[in-house]
């Protein structure tokens, strides 16, 4: 049994809180000098990370591959044991968000902008290049039901199982066992206390390099594409480095402003905000769309990904579709991968309270639906128009996957008000998932952070929201982010092995608890936590 630990809620008896200098300047430093080397040597900088992604994919796509599938499998079986009823703080622990909050808050979390634009450009591509083993041809109905259920595949369980085991990993560690805030404490009861003190500072460090990379790029894409809708908005309004400088300004302030007023103020605000956009851009496009034609594909769709679910999951790459494997489902797996352990740490800290099923039920299940919902209505629109009226795949390819959208929305009612809508939810879409994630990079490098004192200081999230945004600024401004896009992609390599020692060290823990809840559902061979503030 282990005991219980009590823990101060004295503001004045505060842990100190100090800077952890060797997780915080390596990453720091290795970021600029990718900067300065894309802009730099522009053309070898890609050159040479598309033949490292690419050669990193040939090699170990078929780890990607069962890894992922695997992941969806453990946390099912999680679900259905005994251990799904430990309460993740002990017994006693009250949750430290409602429901509500919690969903909200976990949606704008992993969502992000990425489904905003891709749910309505990526399915262009499928309709236009099914792979031959789905037996469709391109731009016919069977292509239409493929790629509706591609998308499932990219966007909906899987994503959410490789987010859901280390989040689900680090609230035990966390809250039950006592581990300090560090993705190294995801290893301690795999390879014990000590490795997780000696090196947990390496793991945060490349964890914290690959995330800053994939912020930097998304806030990148992000930028082009509200720029993009300003300009369809005030077509005098072109793009350049002005512009881009603007806009990303008004981002960071709006995130780290956020990040900095805690969880219960500006994250949960934004994101309960956020989650009732969604749910009234949903509903305006179900009614106001092709109804009819999105729900029948949508539920074929979903039938056709839940019968070749488990097959195109262990896709690996060889054979006639092998390039397709590796530029699609392979790369999807790489580049959740790499956002996984910081994400993770955030998830796994707003749990506290609920049960282990229930943070299965928010973390994994509910997302996943939202996904098929929204991909089922803005993915089935395109596909309308596309195979009634045709036109987006022309656009696609002159413009951007940023201007299908826009170009879906012009043609439902109201489009004047619909499309600076559209605009407003995508910057507090990427607001909202910046500010969680720049909350859980500045604990990363920060000491003292524990569930009494569970924020960093506000000075360290400036800090690194000023340089994702000056990185995001530079690229943008010299034509560099797909550079750092593909640098961002690389870190799903050494995500991938974390994720795998995450789910033994997980499947430890349910081992030696014996797949069962104590008697009488106490938790008394955990530590019992008192909730962060």
């Amino acid at each position: 049994m282990i005991g219980s630990t009590v823990i101060n809620t004295n503001p004045e008896k505060r842990f100190r809180q100090g800077f952890r200098h060797r997780v915080f300047w390596p990453p720091f430093l290795l970021l600029l000098g990718s900067v300065l080397f894309s802009l730099l040597y522009p053309g070898d900088f890609l050159q040479w990370l598309t033949d490292t992604n690419r050669e990193m994919l040939d090699l170990s796509a078929w780890l990607f591959s069962i890894t992922a599938f695997g992941m969806v499998v453990l946390i099912i079986i999680i679900f259905l044991t005994r251990f799904g009823s430990i309460r993740i703080g002990g017994q006693d622990a009250k949750p430290l968000l409602s429901r509500w909050s919690w969903f909200t808050v976990i949606l704008c979390t992993t969502i992000a902008i990425g489904v905003l634009f891709w749910a309505a450009a990526e399915p262009l591509y499928h309709l236009n290049q099914p792979t031959q083993g789905s037996g469709a041809n391109p731009n016919t109905y069977s292509a239409m039901r493929f790629s509706l259920a591609t998308m499932f595949m990219h966007w909906s369980f899987t994503p959410y199982a490789l987010y859901a085991v280390p989040a689900l990993m680090f609230a035990i560690t966390y809250y039950n066992l006592g581990q300090p805030f560090s993705l190294g404490s995801l290893l301690a009861p795999l390879l014990g206390d000590a490795f997780a003190r000696r090196w947990s500072w390496l793991i945060d460090i490349i964890a914290l390099y690959t995330l800053v990379a994939g912020m930097s790029a998304s806030l990148g894409t992000g930028i082009l594409a509200l720029a993009g809708g300003l300009h369809h908005i005030l077509p005098e309004l072109t793009g350049g480095s002005l512009l881009y400088g603007c806009l990303i300004g008004l981002v960071v302030c709006t995130f780290v402003i956020s990040a900095s007023s805690g969880l219960m103020k500006g994250i949960r605000i934004l994101s309960d905000l956020n989650v009732k956009f969604f749910i009234f851009l949903i509903l305006f496009v179900l009614i106001t769309g092709p109804t009819v034609f999105m729900l029948d594909l949508g539920l074929e769709s979903l039938g056709d990904f839940l019968v070749h679910f488990a097959e195109r999951s262990v896709f690996s790459g060889e054979g006639a579709d092998g390039e397709w494997a590796r530029q699609w489902t392979v790369f999807y797996w790489a580049n959740w991968l790499a956002w996984t352990p910081v994400t993770a740490l955030f998830l796994g800290r707003i749990a506290y309270g609920y049960t282990v099923r229930d943070f299965i039920v928010m973390n994994f299940l509910l997302p996943s639906l939202f996904a098929i919902c929204w991909i089922t209505i803005f993915s089935g629109t395109t596909l309308h128009i596309q195979f009634y009226h045709q036109g987006l795949l022309t656009l696609l390819q002159s413009s951007g996957p940023e201007a299908i959208t826009y170009a879906i929305l012009e043609t439902l009612p109201w489009s004047r008000f619909i499309i600076p809508f559209f605009l407003l939810l995508s910057f507090v879409s990427f607001v909202t998932a910046a500010d969680s994630n720049t909350s859980a990079m500045s604990s990363m490098s920060t000491s003292g952070i524990n569930p009494d004192n569970p924020e960093s200081r506000t000075s360290v999230k400036i800090i690194w929201g000023s340089l994702i945004g000056a990185m995001a600024w530079i690229l943008l401004s010299r034509g560099g982010i797909e550079g750092i896009k593909m640098l961002s992609n690389l870190g799903g390599f050494p995500a991938l092995i974390l994720e795998i020692l995450v789910a033994m060290a997980l499947i430890k823990v349910i081992i030696t608890r014996k797949g069962r809840a104590p008697a009488n559902n106490s938790n008394d061979n955990f530590v019992k936590a008192k909730p962060p503030r």
